[in-house]
């Protein structure tokens, strides 16, 4: 594996990171989703040890984290780690000091690829040529993982498609894998292997994202039709201003459902039910 988490606790005055398990093995991207403030950059610190836990462990390539570890380890966070003054050439020359693995020719194609001047200071640069440095920068050392904290945030679909491309061709050698925690879900339909979902610190799902598109239905129910449906097939409901949403297993679909107005279901459906739904 090159992500283990066992039972990982963090405890703040008012927040739990509870008990959390979770495994991400070679080749796969896997999508952390959740609402804000559900802990998800929270694990992802406790995971590249920025921040202490309470208890648990974290295994990286089945070792415990230690300062070798980050030649390994490639991060991106939404917010930039980088000096604003610095241009591409002074990046180049600082992590080429940083990294024993540090890949110069690697990094200037990407940074041609993206159109990026070489002179220009960081902070003259636009978001999403600012972006593409900072995951320029993280692949460029040649990481067998990389972990990601809204690396799409504020970038047009464009842009977006343009980097879950790489992030596809980064695992395509069967070796590598990322966690990839955003709020746009759509971007985890797309690319996505396995997907953890986390609510208020606990893990609500931990599944292939396959799986979780073929098991779950949202329907929409009239007040009557929800009064008249059976309450023991519904996993979550919400009710609206003018009618009820439900999640269901499919597998319900075969007791005459059909009937129902069915939805296409998507992540950020089944999260919004987790969250703002109740069970029945």
């Amino acid at each position: 594996m090159n992500i283990e988490v066992n039972d990982l606790t963090k405890t703040f005055e008012e927040f739990k990171l509870d008990h959390i398990s979770i495994q991400i093995a070679k080749g796969k991207i896997v999508g952390l989703i959740g609402e804000n403030g559900a802990g998800k950059t929270t694990l992802i610190k406790c995971i590249i040890d920025a921040m202490h836990f309470d208890s648990g462990e974290v295994l990286l390539f089945d070792k415990p984290y230690s300062a070798d570890l980050k030649e390994d380890v490639g991060v991106v966070f939404d917010h930039s780690f980088m000096n604003e003054t610095f241009t591409i050439q002074d990046i180049n020359i600082i992590m080429k000091n940083i990294y024993k693995n540090w890949d110069s020719n690697r990094f200037f194609k990407y940074i041609k690829e993206f159109k990026i001047p070489l002179k220009k200071e960081i902070k003259k640069l636009s978001t999403g040529m600012k972006k593409k440095v900072e995951i320029a920068t993280a692949l460029s050392h040649h990481p067998k993982l990389l972990i990601l904290d809204e690396p799409t945030s504020g970038l047009d679909p464009i842009i977006r498609s343009e980097i879950l491309d790489m992030f596809e061709d980064y695992v395509s050698n069967g070796e590598n894998s990322i966690l990839l925690s955003t709020h746009i879900t759509s971007d985890l339909e797309h690319i996505a292997d396995d997907v953890i979902f986390i609510s208020k610190g606990k893990v609500i799902f931990d599944r292939p994202l396959q799986d979780i598109k073929n098991d779950y239905v949202m329907l929409e129910l009239t007040f009557e039709e929800f009064d008249q449906f059976p309450k023991q097939d519904i996993i979550r409901k919400k009710k609206n201003r003018l009618d009820y949403q439900i999640l269901i297993h499919k597998k319900s679909m075969k007791k005459n459902y059909e009937k129902y107005q069915k939805k296409f279901t998507t992540l950020d459906d089944i999260m919004l039910l987790y969250i703002k739904g109740e069970e029945v």
